[in-house]
């Protein structure tokens, strides 16, 4: 019995302190702390089921926080849309301003050349009156003068035919060339045809009736005969 409590009881350690050695039926150490811990999370489990309320709250707030993640990107959806829709409302106003833009431009352009071509050819309706009396001028220069008062007419006439050809000179009217020339419809008007064999087809032989152009408008054709 003794010698039992002897090896218990173990003898004073160098620093002359006493040392108990563990018991037998005593627990290690080690063991302890494990039970310890196992003793703290059985604690915190059975105060979470002891506060169901706190475990609520927690869940309430992670599925508001949801939520409100749904509502932000259903929002940033609209505002895409609402952008799209923006984008393609400026694409059709940029094009219907362009187009009205360019019927404009087309418009100013028509009236822009409307007038320059009232400007150029506004005496062709005078000098298309005057073209008879000019005709008659040329049949009367063809014509002999035997008598000296008749050669004195002819003079007479001769110069204000002159001084009206000048004139419409300087209006930009000239003859249009016909005898010798290759049949153009857009400027002869053939009421004859005649077989040469000094020409080739389609040449005109003969001019019945001059014709004129204002600057680059034909006025009237010349009326000419033309060979087959």
């Amino acid at each position: 019995m003794e010698a039992a409590e002897s090896e218990t009881n173990a003898g004073p350690d160098k620093n002359g302190e006493e040392t108990r050695e563990p018991s037998p039926n005593e627990p290690p150490a080690e063991g302890l702390k494990d039970e310890g811990k196992e003793q703290a999370e059985e604690k915190k489990e059975g105060e979470a089921k002891e506060n169901p309320e706190t475990e609520q709250q927690a869940d309430g707030e992670t599925a508001k926080a949801e939520g409100e993640a749904e509502k932000l990107h259903r929002e940033k959806e609209q505002l895409e849309q609402q952008i799209d829709e923006l984008k393609r409302e400026l694409e059709e106003k940029d094009n219907r301003y362009l187009r009205l833009y360019a019927d404009f431009e087309n418009y100013k352009r028509r009236t822009r050349n409307e007038i320059e071509a009232i400007k150029k050819y506004q005496a062709q309706d005078l000098i298309a009156d005057l073209l008879p009396a000019i005709d008659n001028f040329e049949r009367a220069l063809k014509s002999e003068a035997k008598s000296d008062d008749a050669k004195n007419i002819l003079k007479g006439i001769e110069m204000v035919y002159r001084g009206m050809m000048e004139a419409l000179a300087k209006a930009g009217v000239k003859p249009i060339e016909a005898v010798g020339q290759a049949f153009d419809p857009r400027y002869h008007h053939a009421v004859m045809q005649e077989k040469s064999e000094d020409h080739p087809s389609n040449v005109v032989l003969e001019e019945f009736q001059k014709g004129y152009m204002l600057k680059d408008r034909v006025i009237r054709p010349s009326m000419v005969k033309v060979s087959e």
